[in-house]
């Protein structure tokens, strides 16, 4: 896989496909030949509902620019299985049945979709496996640089924590063994730590849910002392709460927390990372991978293959397809030093949905207003 160059901050991430230098081709359509009208409907499928970011911003997203792309004629059909593999499947098939154009999948279970995946294929329905990569016959992959995500968070904890002492022992929450987004995470931060630190206990989280990483991370106290923990490893923000939960029920403060690693920039997160409780989030410009993706979608399904091949800017495998045509997303370690150049330069939230009466002091110490 490319690698892609961690970005110290995001200044204004433009939301123009071109501006990111997404389209290489010309978007005169003069040269092609659509194999259909503007008049589609692409079908959107999100794995779960623990994570906000599904329903308040790829999906909007992916809505509206498909819209602009087809003259308000294109439809979108969505759909959320909740962390359930069975329910995702009935959507997909439904999806199938209903002969949509196109299906924007980001799967619950990336090995159990693969028969869904041939279904599709043999309607003739072209699958594109968004932010994770499903197995199957998928026709491209739209996400992150995952592995680069990890990077950054084990990154940002060698560098919290100072100088380079083994003798640190460090917790890791890992992400849920279905996605395999997770192990790319816990790969690149591994990258990282290996050698660094100590890994004094490491799990995997069902369903990435809060309230299992914070019985793991009970259970790690419990093992090695609240008070000989130097960081903790959590792959994202919403097990990063239950870490926090954790941690505090053990009598450890919320000044006195150490360093913990997240990843999406919930606004919950951010809000923490102001008032102290979390000391970073990685920061994933969705706009960017919403936008590719629906982009994509649109030149399949009208048949503008040039154009979608120059979409892409990498391959990539998985364990039932090779060389899949793929476009990575770089991504943004967010800090208390680069709130306002992130999330809030790039529209994603107001200074006054982070500063709520809560956090306005916190707010105020580090100079967002």
């Amino acid at each position: 896989m490319r690698r892609i160059a961690i970005a110290v901050v995001a200044s204004t991430m433009s939301l123009s496909l071109a501006g990111c230098g997404v389209l290489g081709a010309s978007e005169d359509s003069s040269d092609t030949t659509p194999t259909r009208t503007n008049d589609i409907t692409i079908g959107v499928l999100m794995p779960e509902t623990t994570n906000t970011r599904y329903a308040e911003f790829d999906y909007p997203i992916i809505k509206e620019k498909i819209a602009s792309l087809t003259n308000n004629k294109g439809k979108t059909e969505y759909a959320n299985a909740a962390s359930s593999v069975k329910k995702q499947n009935t959507q997909m098939q439904k999806m199938i049945d209903e002969k949509v154009d196109c299906i924007l999948l980001d799967a619950v279970d990336s090995h159990k979709i693969a028969p869904m995946v041939e279904k599709a294929k043999e309607a003739g329905i072209p699958v594109i496996a968004y932010d994770r990569l499903a197995e199957g016959p998928i026709d491209a992959y739209v996400s992150f640089d995952n592995e680069l995500v990890g990077e950054v968070q084990g990154r940002a904890i060698t560098e919290a924590l100072g100088a380079a002492d083994t003798s640190d022992q460090i917790v890791m929450i890992n992400g849920s063994p279905t996605d395999p987004n997770a192990a790319q995470f816990k790969a690149g931060a591994m990258n990282e730590l290996n050698g660094r630190v100590t890994i004094a206990a490491t799990y995997d989280t069902d369903g990435w849910k809060p309230t299992i990483a914070q019985q793991h991370m009970a259970k790690a106290i419990e093992k090695i002392g609240k008070d000989n923990i130097a960081a903790v490893y959590s792959a994202n923000d919403a097990m990063a709460g239950g870490i926090i939960k954790a941690l505090e029920a053990a009598g450890v403060s919320s000044s006195n927390l150490p360093p913990i690693t997240g990843q999406d920039a919930e606004l919950s997160a951010v809000q923490r990372i102001v008032s102290g409780e979390q000391y970073m989030t990685v920061y994933k410009p969705y706009p960017g991978e919403a936008e590719a993706a629906a982009e994509a979608a649109v030149a399949k399904v009208q048949g503008r293959e040039l154009q979608f091949e120059a979409l892409t800017r990498d391959k990539i495998d998985s364990p039932t397809k090779k060389d899949i045509p793929a476009k990575l997303v770089t991504v943004v370690a967010l800090t208390k030093s680069n709130i306002e150049k992130t999330v809030i330069a790039d529209g994603i939230y107001k200074v006054s949905d982070i500063c709520t009466a809560k956090y306005k002091q916190a707010c105020n110490a580090i100079g967002l207003k």
